[in-house]
């Protein structure tokens, strides 16, 4: 087996991941073991890798968007058989007994753990994961092409439906990432107007060529008021522009894991019932309906392929704006 390991948190471009080789894991009670064709590169995994997210376990092996097929099993699993190809996402696990996870909400659950943070994720050739959080990958999807819908898609997804937007209306994007271009394809589908928000003349002309009506600055305003947005920029200030940026009674989904502060903004900005609303995680009914609805449409994904031994490299690139779409490794 092969890995790419962190051990110690730095800046990225001290190349915190360290290589690693072994024997695969072996899988345990109502685990698979998949060997990997490919994981997609996350900010959140460079946010784990430089230290803004405080690791949960060191040395680990980040990432969370794994394609793979099962090549053993531990005792106790049905359903899967080896062979299968499996997806492997943020949400590993939850306790099932709690509040949350009994009300359907098991991305809340105060005993969950996370792939590439709390278990060893997807940087590597070889992989353990529970066999009842895997997910079924449509065929429609190559490997590499459904990476990048197991974080970015999924999660952008949830974001979509707790800002509460609905079709017809007109919903901001700010940032325009590996995840907001699928979220903007399914609000596309849905029928919405989109309008997005970015610092990057670059992906402001490809937001226009994928069907936004407008695309701008953070520090512009969107031509019509807002009914909804969604922030992916892991920065406060994005967060009060787009609620500046809404009609009454709209909702900002402030989709990130980590956040710089958010900074003081007059109370008129919120009234007339806006609202700021987190996005943590998601379900694994998150997920499942997410991938029947991307294979339907069909989502397209765009990302740039590199060897798993560059993923020093991948995590430099993202932070640098160099990405076209996502970052996937391929093993």
């Amino acid at each position: 087996m092969h890995a790419m390991k962190l051990a110690r948190p730095g800046p990225i471009t001290s190349h915190p991941l360290a290589s690693q080789e072994g024997p695969p894991p072996s899988p345990g009670p109502g685990e698979l073991l998949l060997r990997v064709a490919a994981c997609a590169v996350c900010r959140t995994d460079l946010q784990l890798c430089e230290g803004d997210l405080e690791a949960r376990r060191l040395p680990i092996v980040p990432g969370h968007q794994i394609v793979g097929n099962v090549v053993a099993m531990g005792d106790g699993v049905t359903g899967w058989k080896e062979g299968d190809r499996a997806g492997v996402a943020w949400l590993a696990g939850a306790c099932g007994t709690c509040k949350h996870c009994v009300e359907g909400r098991e991305n809340l659950c105060t005993r969950a753990e996370f792939t590439g943070w709390d278990r060893d994720g997807g940087y590597t050739t070889h992989t353990t994961a529970r066999a009842d959080f895997a997910l079924r990958i449509p065929e429609v999807f190559d490997d590499v092409s459904a990476a990048p819908l197991l974080c970015g898609g999924v999660i952008g997804f949830r974001a979509l439906r707790i800002s509460g937007v609905k079709p017809g209306q007109k919903l901001g994007l700010y940032g325009f990432g590996a995840s907001a271009l699928l979220a903007m394809q399914v609000a596309r589908h849905w029928g919405c107007r989109v309008f997005v928000a970015t610092r990057s003349a670059t992906e402001r002309a490809r937001a226009m060529a994928l069907g936004a009506e407008w695309a701008g600055g953070y520090d512009e305003s969107p031509p019509e008021p807002l009914d909804a947005a969604v922030t992916f920029a892991p920065v406060g200030t994005v967060v009060i522009a787009a609620l500046k940026a809404l009609d009454r009674g709209g909702t900002v989904a402030v989709n990130a894991i980590h956040l710089d502060e958010i900074p003081a903004f007059s109370y008129e900005s919120l009234w007339w019932e806006r609202s700021i609303r987190s996005v943590a995680n998601f379900t694994r009914a998150d997920a499942r309906e997410f991938l029947a609805l991307a294979a339907e449409i069909p989502i397209r994904t765009s990302f740039d392929l590199l060897p798993l031994g560059d993923a020093n490299v991948a995590l430099e690139r993202l932070k640098a704006g160099q990405v076209s779409g996502a970052a996937v490794l391929r093993m």
